[in-house]
This record gives C-alpha cells, structure tokens and sequence, in this order.
C-alpha cells in the first residue's frame, strides 16, 4: 500500500520497484518453506525470481491499473500467496512464524542495501536515480511494516500464532474468510492509519523536496 499522486516517471518506477521487491519477498517464503521441511511452493515453482510465478491476476495486475485509472490515492498490490503446510515444517507454529516473518525482513533487508547504494553513489538531488533509491527505500519500508502487521492473512499474522497460542481459533476464523478480511482490514488500515501516511509522506518531502509522491 503506497499513497501517491506523481508523475509518471515515478509511477513506472514505483511499479517496477513493487514487482522486483513482491518476487523476491515470495521467494524467500517459498525457500524458507522448503528449507524447513515444505516442498509445496518450490514445487509449484516459487522458488524464482521470475515475477511471472508470483503474478495474481486480480491483485497483481488488475487492482493497481484500476486505482491508477481511477486516480485512486492510494496505489495497492499484492502477490500470489505461497502456499504452505504448515504441519510438515520444522519447529511447529515458530517455524510458521519464520516462514511468515522472512517476506517483510527480507524488504527491511531491500531498504536497508537502497539505503548504502544510496549513500555510495550520492545521486543528484531530483534525479531519475535519486528517486529510483528512494522510492525503494520507502516502498520496502512501507512493505515490511504493513506485512508485519498480525492480521491474517498477512505475514505477521504467523508470529502471533506462535506468541499467543490462545488466539489461535479466533485468527483461523479470520483467516477462513479469506479476501473478504483482507478487505476489511485494507479499509480500517487506510482510515485509522492515515496519521502514519501523513507522517511518512512529510518525512520523505524534508528529505526529498524535489520527489512528487
């Protein structure tokens, strides 16, 4: 989720930063996965970083050009869900817990190399590589806080199953209704969580005059 109104240069540049970083988070759920004991998404072919595998036509593709289209504020996307069986992992809910928690740490990790490239190559204020960094910086910031959040489906959820066992049958019914809770939350994140938006969005305009988000 990314609130934005800029030009069409950073859009594109937005955009191609979201595949790159979505195909990279899968990816390491999938191999995570494998490497504790769940073949499922390697099998099916996750294990890549050919964003194709990770395409969902709906919230890939089709969600983020009618937001564009219609002007939205707020620009979302997401990827195909990896599956995973969570019964065949090692180390039970803690190693759902991992396997949920390595997508957002993996964009930490993403923003955090943006940031050194950043401070290494030093680009001109305004350029075309100085928003490239930036924008990746702040999507993959904004990517590891807002999958970290423990709301099923999203990856965060995983870790509270494994600290709160209690919660279990409560976050299962949540989770059975699928998009619809995904939703739901989309909508109550975006009106209670607009003081965050303003406070990214102004950090960013002091650090970066010249960037139309």
């Amino acid at each position: 989720m990314f609130e934005m109104d800029g030009s069409l240069q950073n859009v594109l540049i937005l955009l191609l930063v979201l595949l790159f970083s979505m195909s990279i988070h899968e990816m390491m759920h999938a191999l995570t996965s494998d490497w504790l004991g769940d073949d499922t998404a390697k099998m099916q072919g996750r294990v890549t970083l050919n964003p194709i595998p990770h395409i969902d036509p709906f919230f890939t593709v089709a969600l983020p050009l009618l937001l564009l289209i219609s002007g939205s504020p707020i620009l979302f996307g997401a990827a195909k869900p990896v599956q995973v069986n969570f019964n065949r992992l090692r180390h039970g809910e803690w190693g759902g817990a991992i396997v949920g928690m390595i997508g957002p740490i993996t964009n930490l990790a993403i923003a955090s190399l943006a940031g050194l490239f950043f401070g290494v190559f030093s680009p001109e204020l305004g350029s075309t590589l100085y928003n490239f960094f930036l924008l990746t910086i702040v999507l993959n910031v904004g990517l590891f806080v807002f999958n970290s959040i423990p709301w099923p489906p999203l990856d965060g959820s995983r870790l509270l199953y494994a600290l709160a066992p209690p919660l279990r049958p409560l976050m299962e019914n949540i989770e059975r209704t699928g998009l619809m809770s995904l939703a739901i939350f989309i909508f109550l994140f975006y009106q209670f969580g607009q003081p965050i938006f303003d406070l990214m969005l102004n950090l960013i305009h002091i650090l970066a005059p010249t960037l139309v988000l």
